[in-house]
């Protein structure tokens, strides 16, 4: 199961559109996560529309019609790869211990809101993801966004994807 993980996409305000190399991704996945601030429910319609599947959920840039349709917090089974998807999980210090204590039940966690590309794992086996911006990089040199593929419970072929600027 190919995966597109992307976060903090501040569509119309940051940028248009998404890049293009981020399209031809979504288009080519099974699933596609987003951890959150879409800022305008046009994007979320076109993912939608252009993705398999997709899992998303909302940020603090999130106002009351993407509330409306997303969630806080999603949870989904990915190639029985337990997935949690969340925008914020608080400052970096100790991040991996208390993501540990809240989603000790998943395999993996991907999270948003600091637009910093982010891979590690949390005691006990959880794997934390932050793909960062593909249309706002802020400090980061690149503008990013990640693909990876779940398959019997795993995630291999984790990639961070930098895309060109604009």
């Amino acid at each position: 199961m190919e995966l597109v993980i992307m976060a903090d996409t501040h569509v119309p305000k940051r940028a248009r559109d998404l890049p293009a190399p981020l399209w031809a991704a979504v288009e080519a996945a099974d699933v596609v996560l987003h951890a959150g601030d879409w800022v305008d429910v046009s994007l979320l319609d076109e993912l939608e529309a252009r993705s398999r599947r997709l899992v998303g959920v909302y940020g603090n840039n999130d106002g009351p019609p993407l509330r409306a349709r997303l969630p806080e917090v999603a949870r989904v089974e990915l190639g029985g790869l337990r997935v949690a998807v969340v925008h914020e999980t608080g400052p970096k210090t100790r991040r991996e211990e208390r993501c540990a204590a809240d989603f000790g039940d998943c395999d993996l966690l991907v999270f948003g809101h600091s637009h910093i590309p982010w891979d590690t794992v949390a005691p006990g086996g959880l794997r934390l993801l932050n793909p960062g911006s593909p249309t706002d990089r802020r400090a980061q040199p690149h503008a990013t966004y990640l693909t990876a593929r779940a398959a019997a419970g795993r995630l291999d072929r984790v990639e961070l994807h930098r895309l060109p600027p604009r």
